[in-house]
């Protein structure tokens, strides 16, 4: 007898929409993209809420949850926002507990997807959008997670101070590679 995925089973999958990490392998391949079928809206609605922890900044997680209920009347979001470390230690908590409470996640700490991955807490899902739309180097390989946001760091120093960073860098027109703004640090022997 086959089992009939939950509205809840395919969101797990689909949680992994936090960000990226490009962890080795588990399964064979991704599944293929599904369709945001009336079917499965309608088994959403059954349950009527998804629960989204995210550590994205509140007013940009309300405003997706109200974008996502304006789409799909019947079905409230609730969003729990915490910072990503808190929320994976949240996870790992309830998880543990045998508690299965979030339905997406969303976290600025690339590894916590694969430590999910690696413990089985993530399911494959991966909708026509996602496939369509995402590159596949911002997608996991077995179709568990996709980066939904990247950051850029920069790397800049105070012009006035100039000389002084370039004496102690030693190097003496500024750095034509970033490496070489570092100074090297010793190996231990």
């Amino acid at each position: 007898m086959r089992k009939r995925l939950s509205r809840r089973d395919l969101i797990k999958g689909s949680a992994a929409l936090g960000l990226t990490a490009f962890a080795a392998s588990v399964k064979a391949a991704a599944p293929e993209p599904v369709a945001i079928t009336s079917a499965l809206v309608d088994a959403a609605r059954k349950e009527a809420k998804v629960i989204l922890y995210s550590s994205m900044d509140l007013p940009v997680g309300e405003k997706l949850g109200k974008s996502f209920e304006a789409q799909y009347p019947g079905i409230s979001v609730q969003i729990e926002r915490s910072g990503s470390e808190r929320l994976f230690q949240r996870v790992d908590q309830e998880f543990s507990s045998g508690i299965r409470a979030v339905d997406v996640i969303n976290s600025s700490d690339a590894s916590h997807f694969i430590t999910w991955k690696k413990s089985g807490w993530l399911a494959p899902f991966v909708t026509e959008d996602v496939a369509q739309h995402f590159l596949p180097e911002y997608r996991d390989p077995d179709g568990m997670f996709a980066t939904t946001r990247i950051w850029l760091s920069s790397i800049a120093y105070n012009t006035k101070t100039r000389r002084k960073v370039l004496r102690i860098c030693s190097i003496r027109n500024g750095p034509a590679r970033w490496s070489r703004a570092i100074p090297p640090i010793a190996a231990p022997s």
